[in-house]
C-alpha cells in the first residue's frame, strides 16, 4: 500500500494535538467504508466458525527450516506472517491503497507529512495475553530495520527515520520526508511482541514461536517438517472488530508441501488436501478431468483475476559482465517464441507479458505522451534515446515475423556487441565462448525452456541447465550467485516502495533484496522517486508508465506469459463461498480468510 490523504472529509489542521477521528487512511481519498462500518462487503458477517481448509502453497518451498519469517537464512512456513502477526492498519480487497484500523483505532498525519500517529486499542491482545503496547511497536521497527533481520526490512522502512511512544498506547513514526507512502509503509508493519526471543539476538530466534496477536496460532510446532497446521484463536482480540468479522472462519488451516507436481495432484485426489492453485497450462488441460471430477467431488475452478497481470520472465544477472551490454540482453530476448509455445504447450491459455506491470494502468504503449515526456526529459543525457520512441515490446513470431528473421536481427546484435560465432561457438574479443547457466528449482520449466534453449544453439550460445531444489536455489538468489533464471511477481495495485526493493540501486548491492537483476540506474532511481511521490492516480499513472518504458528499453528481462484467471482445484462440498467476490483479490488467502466450512466439513 502506499500514498498520503486527509483521513475521510476530516481535514488535519495544524493544530498541535492530534485529532482522533480519523478510522481509515486512503492513498487518494477515496474511502468506501464509512465510521461506524459493521463488515466489508465481500464477507459474510454470520458464517459459521469451524471445520478445517487444507491447501498447498502457491510457493516452491520444500519444507520449513524456521519460525521466523523476517530473517535472512531459512524458510519459514507458508503463510505465518498473514496469520499470527497483525499490524497497525490493514488493507481490505474492495478497493486498492486503503487501509482500516486494526490493532491502532486512529491515525492522524501531520500537516507537514513527516509523521503519523497511531493510537492503540486498549482491547488488542498478544497470544501470550499481554496487551499491545507502543513499546512493541517501538521494538517492531527497531528490530525489522537491525542488522539482525533481513536486509529488505532495512531497504523497506529506511526512510522511516523513528518510531516514539508517545504514551503507553500512542505511537508516532517519524518520517525522513513528508513521502505520501510512509504513513501506510508505517501502517502495515508487523508488530510482535518484545518477548518473543527475548535475550537472544533476532538472527537467532529460529525455532521460538512468534508471539504476534492475529487470529491463528500455531498447532504443531515442529521444524524440518512438510506440513504445518494453524489453529483458529477463539479469543482472538479482534474478532468482532468491522475489519475482521466474517473472516478467518476455519478452525484449522493446513499447507501441506509436496516434492514434484505428480505426488501433489495424487494428494489432492487422494483426499489429502482441499484446495490448489495449477500454474502448470499442461496439468490444467491434461489432468484435471475423471470420475472424481464428474461426480462434483473436485471441481476444476476459473475464478476471474481482475488484477494487474503478474510479470513473469527470464531474468539476467547483471552483475555479471556478459550480460552488461543491453544489445546483448535484447538478442537473446528475440530467441523465445512465445506463439508456438502457446500453441503447442500452453493450449491457448496464456498472454504474453507486456512489459513489467501488463494489464493495467501502469503498462507503457506507443510514443511517450506528454505527461511521460515532462518526466523522461530531464533525464535524457541518462536514458537510452529508444526510450523516447515507441515502448518496447518483446519478440513476436506471428506473421510477417517469424523466428528466423528474429534470430537474424539477434545476431546482429551480438555482432554490434562484439559477439562473433566462430569455432563452434559465439565468441567474444578474448575468445571466450558465451555460456549461460540456468539456475532452476521447477522440473516443469524444462520442457518450457527446451525450445528457448535450442534457438539459442542457432546463434551459438550454449544454455546450461543447473537443477537444484529449492532450498539451495533460495540461498543461491539470496546471495546473487547466479546468471539467469526465471521469476514470477506478483502484481501490485498500489506500487510504491516494493518498487524501491525491487529497482532501486541500493537494494541492487543488499544481499536477500528483490532486486536479483542488479538494476542500478540512476534514471530509474529518479523515476521510483515520482512513483513514491505521487499525490494522485494520474500522476501515480504517469510515473509508472514512465518507469516501464525505461526498464522495458533496457531489456532486463525476457518477458514469458501470464494468465487472466485463476486456475483452481477444489473440493466444492467442503466449502461456502461468499456470494460476493471482491474485486481485488488473489484467490489463495481469498479462500483463506473468507470462505467457510460447509456444514459435512464441521
Amino acid at each position: 500500500m502506499r500514498g498520503w490523504v486527509l483521513p475521510l472529509v476530516i481535514a488535519l489542521t495544524a493544530a498541535a494535538a492530534p485529532s482522533w477521528a480519523a478510522h481509515a487512511y486512503a492513498q487518494f481519498g477515496d474511502v468506501k467504508y464509512p465510521p461506524g462500518f459493521t463488515h466489508f462487503d465481500y464477507v459474510n458477517p454470520a458464517a459459521p466458525k469451524g471445520g478445517e481448509i487444507r491447501m498447498v502453497p502457491p510457493t516452491r518451498n520444500t519444507n520449513f527450516d524456521k519460525f521466523n519469517p523476517f530473517t535472512l537464512k531459512g524458510t519459514p512456513p507458508h503463510a505465518i506472517d498473514a496469520l499470527m502477526f497483525d499490524s497497525l492498519l490493514t488493507g481490505d480487497l474492495d478497493e486498492p491503497a486503503t487501509a482500516y484500523g486494526l490493532l491502532a483505532e486512529d491515525v492522524d498525519v501531520a500537516p507537514d507529512g513527516l509523521s503519523a500517529t497511531f493510537r492503540l486499542r486498549p482491547e488488542a491482545r498478544f497470544h501470550h495475553g499481554k496487551p499491545v503496547l507502543a513499546a512493541d511497536v517501538v521494538h517492531s521497527l527497531n528490530t525489522l530495520k537491525s542488522p539482525q533481520a533481513a536486509p529488505q526490512f532495512h531497504t523497506i522502512y529506511a526512510e522511516v527515520k523513528q518510531a516514539v511512544a508517545v504514551n503507553e498506547r500512542t505511537v508516532r513514526f517519524d518520517f525522513a520526508s513528508p513521502n505520501p507512502e510512509l504513513p501506510l509503509i508505517a501502517g502495515s508493519m508487523a508488530v510482535f511482541s518484545r518477548d518473543w526471543g527475548a535475550g537472544k539476538p533476532f538472527d537467532q530466534v529460529v525455532s521460538e514461536i512468534p508471539i504476534g496477536s492475529g487470529p491463528y496460532r500455531i498447532a504443531n510446532p515442529r521444524l524440518g517438517g512438510r506440513d504445518i497446521t494453524y489453529t483458529r484463536d477463539p479469543n482472538y482480540w479482534a474478532r468482532d472488530l468491522p475489519v475482521r468479522r466474517g473472516q478467518f472462519n476455519f478452525d484449522r488451516i493446513t499447507f501441506k508441501i509436496y516434492l514434484d507436481e505428480t505426488s501433489r495432484f495424487e494428494g489432492l485426489k487422494a483426499g489429502e488436501f482441499d484446495f490448489m492453485r495449477e500454474f502448470i497450462s499442461r496439468n490444467w488441460a491434461r489432468q484435471y478431468k475423471g470420475k472424481q471430477f464428474d461426480s462434483g467431488e473436485l471441481k476444476k475452478g476459473t475464478f476471474t483475476n481482475r488484477n494487474p497481470g503478474d510479470f513473469q520472465g527470464y531474468v539476467f544477472n547483471l552483475r555479471k559482465p556478459k550480460f552488461r551490454d543491453p544489445r546483448v540482453r535484447q538478442a537473446i530476448g528475440l530467441a523465445v517464441d512465445f506463439e508456438w509455445m502457446n500453441r503447442q504447450l500452453f493450449y491457448g491459455l496464456y498472454k504474453r507479458v507486456q512489459g513489467y506491470f501488463p494489464n493495467s494502468d501502469f503498462h507503457a504503449e506507443g510514443l511517450p505522451k506528454p505527461d511521460e515526456l515532462a518526466l523522461l526529459e530531464p533525464l535524457r543525457g541518462k536514458l537510452r534515446p529508444e526510450v523516447f520512441g515507441p515502448a518496447a515490446q518483446p519478440s513476436s513470431t506471428a506473421p510477417p515475423n517469424s523466428l528466423r528473421e528474429n534470430l537474424r536481427r539477434a545476431q546482429q546484435l551480438l555482432k554490434d556487441a562484439g559477439w562473433t560465432y566462430r569455432d563452434g561457438a559465439l565468441r567474444n574479443a578474448q575468445g571466450e565462448p558465451f555460456v549461460i547457466e540456468f539456475l532452476n528449482d521447477q522440473p516443469s520449466i524444462v520442457r518450457i525452456v527446451a525450445p528457448f534453449q535450442k534457438s539459442l544453439e542457432k546463434l551459438g550460445i550454449q544454455f546450461v541447465y543447473r537443477s537444484v531444489d529449492y532450498s539451495l536455489s533460495k540461498q543461491k538468489m539470496d546471495a546473487f550467485d547466479f546468471e539467469m533464471t526465471s521469476v514470477r511477481i506478483p502484481a501490485s495495485l498500489t506500487p510504491g516502495s516494493d518498487l524501491m526493493e525491487r529497482f532501486g540501486s541500493k537494494a541492487a548491492a543488499t544481499p536477500g533484496s528483490a532486486n536479483i537483476w542488479g538494476i542500478a540506474d540512476p534514471a530509474v532511481d529518479a523515476l521510483l522517486q515520482k512513483v513514491v511521490s505521487a499525490r494522485s492516480r494520474p500522476e501515480l499513472n504517469t510515473a509508472m508508465r514512465a518507469l516501464d518504458r525505461v526498464l522495458g528499453h533496457g531489456y532486463y528481462s525476457v518477458p514469458q506469459y501470464y494468465s487472466d484467471n485463476f486456475l483452481v482445484g477444489y473440493r466444492p462440498r467442503r466449502f461456502v463461498l461468499p456470494a460476493v467476490t471482491p474485486p481485488y483479490y488473489d484467490v489463495d488467502p481469498w479462500a483463506m480468510s473468507t470462505w467457510w466450512a460447509s456444514p459435512e466439513n464441521r
